[in-house]
């Protein structure tokens, strides 16, 4: 395989860390030989092949790892065991770190932070402030934007999120366990349909109980179905 990069001796400490500056040592993609990178650890953060690259003030290191023809440009931070690969970008001063994975056709961008074992990808958007860690995933055509946070086990498909309301109708938004979307005038969890009033009645409260729903399950669909009333106007 031949290279495509060298580190040269330019290097910075980047938290403990000493990262080299990279240089092209071949035309590929949008890079020409001789063109100045971002910042790397070890050769073992961006591969040899294909079109992917750092760009910029970027830093990659630990085990962090850029394949594919993913782009990491800006003032991003990529660190810890995380991945971008596929045709996903990661740019201006965003945060990827932990186990997480930005892939596909993804974009993560402004000041947003994706960790722990979070996944974000398909064609999804991520940026401003948001959060999306734990085990949480954004993807198909999802964007998620202001001060929002996705995190825990929740899912977030199609739609646009900005701190804490839809607001494009979604397609699904699935959390622990169920799907929750809006049908008619009423609103499945699961297979199970009330109207909203009734899921934040009593009638809701003995049917989650019913179901075997923790109270934090029960809260976290609270709050699901208040943001889908916030959308569609319902009072």
């Amino acid at each position: 395989m031949e290279k495509k990069y060298r580190l040269t001796e330019e290097t910075k400490n980047i938290n403990g860390h000493i990262l080299h500056r990279i240089e092209a040592l071949r035309d590929f993609g949008g890079v020409s030989k001789g063109q100045k990178g971002g910042w790397i650890q070890k050769e073992d953060n961006l591969s040899h092949e294909n079109n992917c690259w750092v760009y910029d003030n970027a830093c990659v290191y630990q085990n962090a790892y850029v394949c594919g023809t993913a782009l990491v440009s800006g003032y991003t931070q990529v660190y810890d065991n995380a991945w971008v690969y596929g045709d996903a970008w990661v740019y201006d001063n965003a945060q990827v770190f932990g186990n997480a994975q930005v892939y596909e056709d993804a974009c993560v961008y402004d000041n947003a932070q994706v960790y722990d074992n979070a996944q974000i990808y398909g064609n999804a958007q991520v940026y401003r402030n948001t959060k999306v860690y734990g085990d949480a995933c954004v993807y198909d055509n999802a964007q998620v934007y202001g001060d929002a946070q996705v995190y825990g086990n929740a899912h977030l498909k199609i739609g646009k999120y900005d701190e804490g309301k839809i607001t494009e109708t979604p397609m699904a938004i699935v959390s622990s366990e169920y799907v929750v979307n809006k049908s008619g005038n009423g609103i499945f969890i699961g297979c199970m349909k009330l109207t909203p009033e009734e899921w934040l009645g009593d009638k809701g409260k003995q049917l989650a109980i019913k179901n075997d729903f923790t109270e934090k399950q029960i809260d976290e669909y609270r709050k699901i179905i208040g943001y889908i009333m916030d959308y569609y106007n319902i009072k």
